[in-house]
């Protein structure tokens, strides 16, 4: 087990494409790191540097005490598990997992030992006789993480291994991969497109945008802190509704307002992000998490934990999903449309520049409202957790002006 350092590390094509920009991460002995972000954003470019499998253009990556950039992939004792199973149709089970064992001419009493822990680790024992065609998708993950358990490597390095299997078997697989990662204790990098993921295994998450670290911070830190816009925007299941609004002084407090609408912001936050005052008199941008909104028609709603206000609009969608109604209605308010939003944009499958449900917020209702699609509503919401971004720059508004980076604070 050993810590993985990279310090500046770029990775630079001939054709000029920065596909890894300037990362610099240092991930703990036997902690599990997440890099994630929108399809092309370099992670998993950034993993292969550390395996040996891509070449690094400038800087250096660290494995232990040891700067591994002219070491052989074979030889930096890293174990790798990638996104397609690569099991051997014509092998057993007990086999696939002992080949790199095998290859190395272990002695023939300690790879069956080691076999045996691994696939009694993976619940894979009454299956070590099989071959992989007839083993559920599940299964051959599983074997595929044997074939890198025995290997007692200083780090596991994965590559999206769940994107290949159905949504009831990634949500059973997450359960046993954080399982085995913390019995083992074996320092992880994981990569993975899907946020809901990468918040349930990290210890630590690694959000990048083009090649560039966004912020680097464990998961309720990345929800509840987010460094922009875009982090803001990724982070988050449905993601939160960014709008256009603008910050008036009221006396000692503030109200948002959001086109025609007001929200009081309460002085609590205030005294907890005095940046704000300054953009008083000023636009700026807002975030509102669906589920910090709730029907206020609903007996009882409005737990709310720093204040609450009430927007009205129309109901247009209502998608009943069992636990909870996602509610889609329309604001006067304009979204934020910005690089960051845009990225997001792209990534959630939109043509370039235009902004995924434009105009349009979403809220997360309990399923006792009785809100209907076309009837009007009434929105109450948590303004003590309203988050706030510059318009121009996308950066969170927290604390004090000059406050240190979220990115600095999270990569220690």
């Amino acid at each position: 087990m050993a810590n993985v350092r990279l310090d500046g590390v770029y990775k630079i094509y001939p054709d000029g494409t920065r596909a890894v920009d300037d990362l610099s991460l240092d991930i703990a002995e036997g902690e599990l790191l997440v890099l994630v972000g929108p399809s092309g954003c370099g992670k998993t470019t950034a993993l292969r540097m550390v395996a040996g499998l891509e070449e690094i253009s400038r800087g250096t990556v660290a494995i232990g005490e040891r700067t591994v950039n002219r070491v052989s992939a074979r030889d930096r004792d890293v174990a790798m598990v990638f996104q397609s199973y690569a099991l051997y149709p014509h092998l057993s089970v007990r086999d696939n997992i002992a080949f790199g064992l095998q290859l190395r001419s272990m002695p023939k009493a300690e790879i069956a030992e080691r076999v045996a822990k691994a696939a009694a680790t993976l619940g894979l024992t009454d299956h070590l006789d099989r071959k992989p065609r007839n083993l559920s998708g599940g299964q051959r993950q599983r074997v595929a993480m044997g074939r890198a358990i025995v290997r007692n490597p200083q780090a596991f390095l994965m590559d999206e291994p769940l994107s290949n299997l159905d949504a009831k078997l990634r949500v059973q697989m997450r359960a046993e991969i954080s399982r085995i990662q913390r019995d083992l204790g074996v320092t992880t990098v994981y990569v993975t497109h899907d946020q809901v993921e990468a918040m349930t295994l990290g210890d630590r998450v690694a959000v990048m945008k083009k090649g560039v670290l966004q912020q680097v911070a464990p998961p309720q830190e990345l929800y509840e802190r987010p460094v922009n816009l875009f982090v803001a925007g990724f982070i988050g299941s449905p993601a939160m509704n960014l709008l256009q609004g603008r910050l008036e002084g009221d006396g000692d407090g503030a109200v948002l307002h959001l086109g025609d609408q007001a929200l009081g912001v309460p002085h609590a936050l205030l005294d907890e992000r005095p940046a704000l005052r300054g953009y008083l008199g000023r636009d700026i941008a807002v975030g509102i998490r669906p589920e910090d909104m709730e029907d206020a028609d609903l007996e009882g709603a409005g737990g709310a934990s720093g204040g609450a206000a009430v927007l009205a609009s129309t109901a247009d969608l209502v998608e009943a999903l069992g636990a909870e109604l996602l509610v889609h209605f329309v604001l006067s308010a304009p979204p934020v449309v910005t690089d960051d939003t845009r990225e997001l944009a792209r990534d959630a499958g939109a043509d370039e520049g235009e902004v995924p449900g434009e105009g349009t917020v979403i809220a997360k209702f309990s399923p006792r409202s009785r809100v209907a699609e076309g009837a009007p509503v009434r929105i109450r919401v948590d303004t003590g957790r309203l988050y706030f971004f510059d318009p121009e720059s996308g950066a969170g508004i927290w604390g004090e002006p000059g406050d240190a980076d979220p990115r600095e604070v999270g990569d220690d």
